[in-house]
């Protein structure tokens, strides 16, 4: 039996399985993950949505043989040790779980989308969970969750290339402004 060798969640994997296996049933029977969940098997609803080199995926139907030497991401790593995903900690805030089986289509949808580019309308994120299923009907609360997230992660890639984009020898600070005014006054 073959073996397929990538990146899961920063760690390196191994399965060995026949070719058309889906990820997902690799990625639940054989290495244990619970963030992935079989919805519909049609990709269809969602809820089986991995990250593959960036771009949210549907693991139903994708076979274990195509992602030999990629990179993929799960619900399961999404948290670190300094806390949740922004998108995580957008969707406890409010309270945009019901049973919660949908809910890492959601998650790993905008996780894909809002890295590229935090900065969306209403309607961009729409469009990107567009085909996205929750019989909840918690429709509302994750867009709620999906703003907030965006926001929270637009904010911290400003504050991020704002002290990439210091440079002390430039941007250096006169301390003794103040003193300045009061002199000139």
């Amino acid at each position: 039996m073959p073996s397929y060798q990538f990146t899961l969640d920063g760690q390196p994997q191994a399965v060995e399985a026949d070719a058309d296996m889906p990820l997902l049933y690799a990625l639940r029977g054989e290495l244990a993950l619970k963030g992935p969940k079989f919805g519909c098997g049609l990709a269809q609803c969602g809820a089986c949505t991995v990250i593959l080199n960036g771009t949210a995926i549907r693991s139903c139907i994708l076979p274990i043989s195509a992602v030999a030497g990629t990179n993929l991401r799960t619900l399961d790593g999404l948290p670190t040790e300094a806390g949740p995903h922004p998108v995580q900690a957008a969707f406890i805030a409010e309270e945009a779980a019901q049973c919660g089986y949908c809910t890492n289509g959601w998650m790993m949808t905008l996780v894909a989308g809002l890295e590229r580019d935090p900065n969306v309308s209403d309607q961009e994120i729409r469009n990107m969970l567009t085909g996205l299923k929750c019989r909840c009907g918690s429709h509302m609360a994750i867009l709620r969750a999906a703003r907030r997230a965006a926001d929270a992660m637009a904010q911290d890639a400003t504050v991020q290339d704002q002290v990439v984009q210091f440079d002390p020898q430039t941007d250096a600070v006169d301390l003794d402004v103040d003193t300045d005014r009061e002199a000139q006054a």
